[in-house]
């Protein structure tokens, strides 16, 4: 008689927000129930670089590029530390952002499909995105990678979430456009990690 194998849950990638860590998402994302928790084998990572507030440093909390930068001078830099993350901690089906981390998350896609990045791991099969915005979009500025990232529609499932009192509001939809047949949650709370139940069965 064969012996049934537990299926393998996903492994998601998960980019905390600016001017925070990986315990600190970690704690964020604790509020989801454990049936849906349950379903995936969530990594933490920090981010590469220091996180500055009125120009002071946030002891212990990272960012993933330099947001008061407007040349975006470490951005790439922050891309390819991502991707050393993948292939050593990998590999991952999928990647899930916050804030500036659901930033990068959306763009990642489109630099692997376009062979800009995350040439050296798997192909993104989903993404979650809780309060991201379109780099390079019609409010934020971005590289020029940017550019070659969403050239042509990114054609994975997606999640996106937002709050009608989030101040991502006004440009998380536009990143959402992004994607071929998004899935968008609005919640009525803020620039937060809201509670969320079953929907999660239908992108994982």
């Amino acid at each position: 008689m064969e012996s049934l194998e537990t299926p393998k849950k996903p492994r998601i990638l998960c980019l905390h927000g600016g001017v925070s860590n990986a315990t600190l998402f970690k704690e964020e994302l604790s509020i989801w129930p454990d049936y849906v928790l349950e379903k995936m084998d969530l990594v933490f990572i920090n981010g590469p670089f220091p996180a500055y507030r009125d120009g002071i440093i946030v002891d212990e909390h990272f960012e993933w590029y330099a947001k008061d930068d407007e040349t975006y001078g470490n951005f790439e830099e922050g891309i390819a530390y991502i991707e050393d993350c993948m292939v050593k901690l990998g590999p991952f089906d999928g990647v899930l952002g916050k804030s500036q981390g659901g930033i990068v998350t959306g763009l990642l896609p489109g630099l692997q499909e376009h062979s800009v990045y995350l040439t050296k791991v798997p192909k993104i099969e989903h993404v979650v995105i809780i309060s991201g915005a379109k780099l390079g979009g019609r409010t934020f500025p971005g590289p020029k990678i940017a550019e070659t990232a969403f050239s042509s529609p990114i054609n994975i499932p997606s999640l996106h979430i937002f709050g009608e009192n989030d101040f991502a509001r006004e440009t998380a939809p536009e990143l959402a456009e992004a994607y071929v047949d998004p899935l968008v949650i609005y919640h009525h709370g803020g620039h937060e990690v809201p509670k969320l139940g079953i929907v999660f069965i239908f992108i994982f």
